[in-house]
């Protein structure tokens, strides 16, 4: 039995539906599944149980013997949100409670960091060095929360026998429509281009950058899971490890490449960040992977245009599901 935590999200469903398709058909699922807008996530998939997030631990307690792994994806995730006490509550004591649960029952752990973790990454995005969460910024509290996470666990005398953290840097890809603000930036081009064909972009409030040109890890979300399932199988080399695409791009190839998957002319404008992001705006982060391909997974990623092609015709086209 493998359980998966904020499985009704973008990231968690996405997993659920590659476990599926692997077939790993002992699947358990937790969230809230009170918001219909993510009901779509899941719906069509074969699921051994779902298990309301506030349930999950009288239900694991019952069914211990029966867990074979956990990916623990859930949390909040929204950067825009400045109520610390939310994060407090789910992303970081709750994460605690899974670990220790994991400790006392034996089970192999993969949960959800973030490259929010690194700030605005002037102590760079290396995920070889375990003090250097004591040392990093985050820019908002959902990254500090993150991080919190990261440096307790890393502290930790009594560890899951084996455990991983994902630093997830900009993930993208099908089940996220329920996100609306926080969707990629693939998702928001799609949307205004079929709506006004055209894509509006931040502007840079930065000299060293051009409007445009922020760049970013973008990873799509298949690629994503393919490493949880070689974690999956893995089970050594426990900490904590980068997951993007080891490649900057720029915010213009991203929107390009979205106009090419839909054989749309270009036309690009240029926005105003808000201003209550400017400030904790990242404009650049890039994913060393070199600690993960060090531990054998050997498969290669998608390129940009690769992975927009791809969402844009199979998913965002077709408003298909995985």
């Amino acid at each position: 039995m493998i359980i998966v935590t904020g499985a009704a999200g973008f990231i968690g469903s996405a997993l659920v539906g590659e476990l599926l398709r692997q077939g790993w058909q002992d699947i358990v699922v937790v969230d809230d599944f009170s918001r219909g807008d993510k009901a779509p996530n899941l719906e069509g998939k074969k699921l051994t149980a779902r298990v309301e997030r506030t349930e999950f631990f009288s239900w694991l307690d019952a069914n211990e013997k029966l867990v074979q792994f956990i990916f623990h994806l859930g949390a909040r995730t929204d950067t825009t949100e400045f109520n610390k006490a939310i994060f407090d509550e789910l992303n970081v004591r709750y994460s605690q409670r899974i670990w220790e649960a994991c400790v006392k029952y034996g089970i192999p752990l993969v949960y959800a960091s973030s490259a929010a973790t690194y700030g605005d990454g002037a102590l760079g995005y290396g995920d070889t060095d375990d003090s250097l969460p004591t040392r990093l910024d985050p820019l908002n509290p959902y990254g500090a929360s993150k991080n919190e996470f990261d440096r307790w666990a890393l502290a930790q005398e009594r560890k899951p026998y084996f455990w991983v953290g994902l630093k997830f840097f900009n993930v993208y890809g099908p089940n996220e429509y329920h996100k609306g603000r926080m969707a990629s930036v693939v998702f928001h081009a799609f949307s205004q281009i079929q709506a006004q064909g055209t894509m509006r972009l931040f502007r840079s409030h930065r000299p060293d950058y051009k409007d445009g040109e922020q760049l970013r890890d973008f990873v799509y979300v298949k690629d994503l899971c393919a490493i949880c399932l070689f974690l999956l199988e893995h089970r050594k080399d426990s900490g904590l490890y980068n997951l993007g695409s080891g490649t900057a791009r720029t915010f213009i190839d991203l929107v390009r490449a979205t106009f090419q998957a839909m054989d749309v002319p270009e036309k690009i404008a240029f926005i105003d960040t808000p201003a209550d992001i400017r400030d904790t705006y990242q404009y650049f982060t890039e994913a060393p992977m070199e600690k993960l391909r060090a531990i054998g997974y050997d498969k290669p990623f998608h390129t940009l245009e690769e992975g927009v092609a791809d969402y844009v015709k199979n998913y965002l086209a077709r408003s298909s599901y995985m």
